[in-house]
């Protein structure tokens, strides 16, 4: 894509405007709530067990989950018998979230918080993790700073960022281009590009290690389902329709049908698709 920065440039004027960065953040919060993301969130479940089961955590450990959802990481760790707290921007959200933690009766603790400007003190966790979620805040420099800040020494952070090339990518570029967002962003998926990852947790201290991962998707419905679907559900598809007249969403329609049907690897009636993200592993020093 030739939007791509070599480097992790400054955020534009919009993030440094204290009225434009607060609209942007309150529009963020809206559109995460909108929907349902935890109809969402259920395919992808599996997955988060996966992720954590790939990290060192251990009982006894503080672990946090920064823009937790409706704790697709934060369960699996708890489970193991961390002592867990996740934080994000959606109340609605985080409800599901203390519902399924109160299910099996985890030790997990769920509340509002915001990437950018997490409520704990210095070097209060062991591992601090997100998946497709921290990567969506509107100062990427700023969530690597706080991540760094609130992990112990010798601690890690473990995110799991979809990538510009790979499915999810493939469709926020659709969306980005049909529905533009109001103020321009640095795009989520840099955060799924190496040389950008690294260069943002190089700058505050950190040594990082990646991989590339695939999450397969399985709808058991097609493909135009599947994008009714995320428009109902999922709370930035919902907000993007709303800013399009009624060509547009045919148009948006369209063409998330269309990249569904050519990514399509499974049964006949089904949308299954392999979805590609960065684990990324970033160590603070000793």
């Amino acid at each position: 894509m030739s939007d791509q920065p070599k480097s992790a440039a400054p955020p534009g004027p919009a993030t440094h405007d204290p009225a434009t960065l607060e609209r942007v953040k309150q529009g963020m919060q809206a559109a995460w709530s909108a929907g349902d993301f935890g109809q969402v969130a259920k395919y992808t479940a599996e997955e988060g067990v996966t992720f954590i089961s790939r990290l060192p955590i251990r009982a006894g450990m503080d672990v946090l989950d920064v823009a937790c959802g409706t704790g697709n990481l934060a369960i699996p760790a708890a489970r193991i018998g961390a002592r867990v707290t996740g934080v994000d921007i959606a109340e609605n959200l985080l409800a599901q979230a203390r519902a399924r933690a109160a299910a099996e009766n985890l030790n997990a603790n769920f509340q509002y918080g915001d990437a950018e400007m997490l409520q704990f003190p210095d070097a209060s966790f062991d591992v601090v993790v997100s998946m497709y979620g921290a990567m969506f805040a509107p100062r990427p420099e700023v969530v690597a700073r706080e991540l760094a800040r609130v992990v112990r020494p010798g601690g890690l952070i473990a995110m799991a960022n979809w990538t510009p090339e790979g499915f999810v990518g493939k469709s926020f570029a659709i969306s980005g281009r049909i529905a533009p967002p109001p103020v321009d962003l640095p795009k989520p998926v840099f955060w799924g590009m190496e040389n950008i990852v690294k260069e943002r947790f190089a700058a505050v201290g950190c040594s990082v290690e990646t991989f590339r991962r695939l999450v397969h998707f399985k709808y058991p419905f097609p493909p135009a389902q599947v994008v009714e679907f995320f428009r109902e559900y999922f709370g930035p598809t919902k907000v993007a329709y709303s800013r399009l007249d009624d060509a547009g969403k045919a148009a948006m329609t369209s063409e998330m049908e269309k990249l569904w049907i050519d990514h399509h690897d499974g049964p006949a009636g089904h949308s299954h698709v392999q979805a590609e993200y960065l684990e990324v592993r970033a160590t603070k020093p000793k």
